[in-house]
């Protein structure tokens, strides 16, 4: 792909629509900014949670945030902080909690009504099933924030397996994704799926690759610029140390 090709892609990305869109009303910015919310809120609900709300208090904040993000649009704090959707949302999310009464009332007022269909009936069991963890809040923002992403990224090699009718192989081969072999060797999954030990070998640099292509898609859809994507790549993986 030409550099020229590949700036061309970019630019339809989400977050590059909701910047280039900038407060001006656009449904596309609004529909882009959505789909990006609703991907990626439970890192927030988590971090709430780590203030001290119980999960009640948790889940309306977290609705009241989303619905005043979607009506203010603004998006100046994204520009600060260069363009990546992971820093705006935290710095936006920051800001909104110092003034949560007033955010509150204004819930009240709307009548409580969800603007994103959030997943918030799995959520408290699991962030009740993370581990405790000693770091920060923003640290741990940042892990959740990761492994959503790697999550979504998941997600989508396994529905693309599921249309290609390859959804057994996937699930046996998904765990070489890391770099490790199943008992030290590819055999034992060609005995499984009925494969030689060399074509095993090729669907996993298959998987590889294609696994490394759709995560820079994921994160090329939350930060502005081309350049911005081996960065965010290398924080995403410390996040993750």
């Amino acid at each position: 792909m030409t550099s020229g090709a590949g700036r061309s892609n970019f630019e339809t990305t989400r977050w590059s629509v909701v910047l280039t869109a900038g407060a001006r009303d656009s449904s596309g910015a609004h529909q882009a900014l959505a789909t990006l919310c609703e991907t990626y809120w439970y890192p927030l609900y988590a971090f709430v949670r780590r203030q001290g709300y119980d999960a009640d208090q948790a889940q309306d904040l977290t609705q009241a945030f989303f619905a005043r993000l979607l009506e203010k649009h603004d998006v100046e704090d994204a520009r600060r902080e260069r363009g990546r959707f992971r820093s705006f949302l935290l710095a936006s999310l920051k800001h909104f909690l110092q003034n949560e009464a007033q955010h509150r009332r204004r819930l009240k007022r709307g009548g409580g009504q969800a603007p994103l269909s959030l997943e918030f009936e799995t959520a408290e069991g699991r962030y009740l099933r993370e581990p405790p963890d000693p770091r920060t809040p923003e640290t741990i923002f940042d892990r959740r924030w990761a492994l959503t992403v790697l999550d979504g990224v998941l997600r989508r090699l396994r529905q693309e397996a599921v249309d290609a009718d390859k959804v057994a192989e996937f699930d046996a081969l998904k765990a070489c994704l890391n770099g490790d072999l199943p008992h030290g060797s590819y055999r034992p999954l060609g005995e499984t799926l009925g494969m030689t030990e060399g074509a095993v070998k090729v669907a996993v640099h298959r998987l590889r690759r294609r696994f490394q292509r759709v995560l820079r898609e994921e994160i090329a859809q939350t930060v502005l610029t081309p350049q911005a994507v081996d960065q965010e790549l290398q924080y995403l993986f410390r996040a993750l140390m």
